[in-house]
């Protein structure tokens, strides 16, 4: 995979982090405990060697998944993101908590016995842009975009950005 700086981190930006080098084995797990620990039917991830990795902020919660594995998460927000075995010389990232996650492929798929069997049908449904559709859903969408509490795709001094609550 390519060799460089990918930054990432939790939807409401209390855990950041920073991995320079080589993103390895990008795949997709179907696996039922991965759906679980993503709340999706399954969860993207590639792997980063310890030593290029660290949290610049915050710190992630941590779920034990199973005598092997934790499931890192952000505590504030929910947003899963690290697969770990913490024995191993690697750590897994969820790709989706990448700040520009189209960055990295994934070149397989794994627990593909619990893939979705509908999944081979996704390419015939219909598809929509997030404002596409009914007035109210258009209303809604511009709602949301203008209360986003969301973190950005890239790094801050300081997240929330100060707000008067009153």
């Amino acid at each position: 995979m390519i060799g460089r700086i990918f930054t990432g981190g939790c939807q409401c930006g209390a855990v950041r982090y920073r991995a320079e080098g080589t993103l390895d084995d990008p795949h997709i797990c179907h696996c039922r405990m991965c759906q679980k620990a993503a709340g999706n039917y399954f969860l993207p991830l590639a792997n980063i060697a310890r030593e290029d990795f660290r949290i610049v902020r915050g710190q992630p919660a941590w779920y034990r998944s199973s005598d092997l594995v934790r499931r890192g998460f952000c505590r504030d927000c929910g947003t899963p993101l690290f697969y770990d075995m913490p024995h191993a010389s690697f750590l897994n990232i969820a790709l989706g908590s990448l700040d520009d996650p189209d960055d990295v492929q994934p070149v397989y798929q794994s627990g593909v016995e619990s893939r979705m069997f509908w999944f081979s049908h996704l390419p015939q449904l219909p598809e929509t842009e997030t404002d596409d559709g009914s007035e109210a859903a258009a209303e809604r969408h511009l709602i949301v975009l203008e209360s986003n509490r969301q973190h950005p795709d890239y790094d801050t001094v300081h997240w929330p950005p100060e707000e008067d609550l009153s």
